[in-house]
């Protein structure tokens, strides 16, 4: 089946421009220098899922036009991937029950902590209505699409990327084991990590999101979260490999079968 993904967001957890930041990178004018908190929209036949509702969410569904949302798929549970969940009660509202929610049962345990209120036996009027799903590394059907989760590590923190068809989403990570990595090969699009040039301790750099890509050797790559020390958008585009494009806010990707 045809996968469309929609970039809503390729920041990383300070977006760009960063506050109080005068760099040429925070200072552009290119659009595509302005990235919102890490998420994508994904369109499958008539269902739309959501990975990751950042702090950004109600901005990214105001632009992307959403009307519809049947499921979220959680990556992991830093704030700039789940802070965003109580704008799932838009939703909860228009269609009139609860929403989906599927990630590691770790990050389902933030989730209550940080949303307690939608947890609670007397809930005041109006708090997100929200039915968890655990998942592990084995594979899921959301609304029948199977989904194959892929485990990467974010320094010490297993996080979770998600593919689906010949699609493969793949944010935080730092090192992919080769039996995870086994997952993502004959890939059509490889989104995954690249925060900056030099060296970070739970993200891939550059050079090391260019090997994984190397190594997967996906029909088409993109990067996403990425942060104002990558660089700007045109000059570090101009010299990736063929085949290989930063991502950026609003772009709209769609898959070959």
């Amino acid at each position: 089946m045809p996968v469309r993904m929609e970039f809503l967001g390729t920041g990383t957890s300070q977006g760009v421009p960063v506050v109080a930041c005068a760099c040429a990178v925070c200072t552009s004018a290119d659009p595509k220098d302005h990235r919102l908190r890490s998420s994508v929209r994904i369109t499958l036949g008539e269902h739309e899922l959501l990975i990751d509702a950042g702090p950004d969410l109600r901005q990214q569904a105001l632009r992307s036009g959403m009307q519809r949302l049947d499921a979220v798929l959680l990556t992991h549970e830093h704030m700039d991937h789940v802070a965003g969940i109580d704008e799932l009660r838009a939703f909860n509202y228009a269609q009139k029950r609860a929403m989906d929610v599927f990630g590691q049962p770790r990050a389902l345990e933030a989730v209550k902590r940080t949303f307690h209120y939608a947890f609670a036996k007397d809930k005041y009027p109006g708090v997100p209505e929200l039915e968890l799903h655990q998942v592990h590394r084995e594979p899921f059907t959301v609304c029948g699409h199977p989904i194959t989760p892929v485990e990467v590590m974010h320094d010490r923190l297993p996080v979770l990327g998600f593919r689906i068809h010949d699609v493969a989403y793949i944010t935080d990570a730092k090192t992919i084991a080769p039996g995870e990595r086994a997952k993502l090969r004959g890939l059509d699009v490889l989104v995954i990590n690249a925060l900056r040039i030099s060296a970070h301790h739970s993200h891939l750099n550059l050079e090391e999101a260019l090997a994984v890509v190397a190594d997967l050797a996906p029909s088409r790559a993109y990067l996403t979260h990425i942060s104002h020390l990558l660089g700007e958008h045109a000059a570090v585009n101009a010299v990736l490999p063929p085949g290989v494009e930063l991502a950026y806010d609003g772009l709209v990707v769609n898959s070959a079968v």
